[in-house]
């Protein structure tokens, strides 16, 4: 009998089971349409059968940017089976593409329904490739999904011996190793080889217990991302408003305002009772609330960037669309 932890490995394929034409393909891998399932991964990299008992489960080998909402509701229904199945679960490791990790991950922190650990993983080189990451990045998600200490810090992002918080970290290089930081906070802990450790815990609230269930939900509020720039005119947040959004969230000039034609239209949006959050594309930083974003029921984001302000809006109109409930909301996640 096996005395290692139980973890489950659930694949939705991305670059950690991408295979390229030959060990030198690091940048078009993708051309090759091969992409591996969970117990092909776990039999590349054999050293996983020494840091855990892994439970390959197979859910579908895509790239990363075709992975959304659907995907997140199955992910979460699967999680709360996997834990119902496996009472002796350590904890859970989702292999992710890292286009859209950073989303998945928050998106999850807000709605799964078990309180095991969850770490999502990916890698910047194929499978394939020389030097790889992906083997020694997925050892490292299955020694931080089985660590006792990791229960209670929300869904977990694994990479370059680098432990981050779903909701801070954010994909910063197209090709660099240490892609996936925090930019205002940094890391919550490292994996060194077989210790992980943490240093810090992220403080606002996460799942399980949040009012966010998407289980039986057949959609989210559409909710589009509106990218500020010199001489912007409204015209997105326009065209956004016509295709039926019931939130717009602007991606504002640093420290969160638009020109003032974009300011207009957004304004006119938030009148016509679409919710409206204020982000800034600076990628770090508060938004703070201020007289001419409460005088029009804008509510600003906090810190959250732009994709993230973006699920956790569709996510809060689900429960309200009272703006200071909005507000609060995003003052608590």
């Amino acid at each position: 009998m096996s005395t290692l932890p139980k973890v489950a490995f659930i694949g939705t394929g991305g670059t950690l089971s991408s295979v390229g034409r030959d060990s030198l393909d690091i940048l078009d891998y993708t051309a090759t349409g091969r992409r591996l399932e969970a117990e092909e991964i776990l039999a590349r990299v054999p050293e996983t059968r020494a840091v855990a008992e892994v439970v390959p489960v197979r859910y579908r080998a895509v790239t990363s940017p075709g992975i959304g909402f659907s995907d997140w509701r199955t992910l979460v229904r699967l999680c709360e089976e996997l834990a119902g199945a496996h009472p002796d679960l350590a904890g859970i490791v989702i292999g992710h593409g890292t286009a859209t990790l950073e989303e998945t991950a928050y998106a999850l922190s807000l709605t799964l329904t078990v309180d095991l650990p969850v770490v999502l993983v990916g890698s910047q080189r194929p499978i394939s490739a020389l030097s790889s990451d992906a083997g020694l990045n997925l050892v490292a998600a299955l020694r931080t999904a089985a660590a006792p200490e990791s229960r209670g810090r929300g869904v977990l992002v694994v990479l370059n011996d680098e432990i981050q918080a779903a909701r801070e970290v954010t994909k910063t290089s197209v090709t660099r190793m240490q892609t996936f930081r925090s930019p205002d906070f940094g890391v919550l802990g490292q994996v060194d080889g077989e210790h992980v450790r943490y240093y810090r815990r992220s403080e606002r609230r996460h799942a399980p217990g949040t009012p966010f269930d998407i289980r039986t939900l057949d959609a989210l509020p559409r909710v589009d991302i509106s990218y500020a720039y010199a001489d912007a005119d409204g015209t997105a947040v326009r065209a956004f408003a016509a295709a039926g959004a019931r939130g717009i969230v602007s991606a504002g000039l640093a420290p969160g305002m638009t020109p003032p034609a974009e300011a207009e239209a957004l304004a006119e949006a938030a009148a016509a009772g679409i919710a409206v959050v204020q982000s800034t594309r600076a990628g770090s930083g508060v938004v703070p609330s201020t007289v001419r974003l409460a005088s029009h029921g804008i509510v600003p984001a906090d810190n959250l960037t732009p994709q993230k302000a973006r699920i956790l809006l569709a996510l809060a109109l689900t429960v309200t669309r009272d703006p200071d409930a909005l507000a609060e909301i995003f003052a608590t996640y």
